[in-house]
């Protein structure tokens, strides 16, 4: 079960998307927050895929 930092990590991680995706749309509406998603996509699955994996013992 996760510890109660590496919840708020997380949780700080996913405020962080939606405030990122909410200036795009500010600044050009749909399609920029669409490009905005599709960055963040890519970069969350190069963590999940990354060589040798996050595994939370690096730290």
């Amino acid at each position: 079960m996760p510890i109660e930092k590496e919840i708020n990590i997380s949780l700080f991680d996913q405020l962080t998307l939606i405030e990122r995706i909410e200036r795009e749309i500010e600044r050009g509406g749909i399609e920029a927050a669409k490009k905005e998603i599709e960055i963040m996509k890519n970069e969350i699955n190069r963590k999940l895929y990354q060589k040798p994996p996050l595994d939370g013992n690096n730290s």
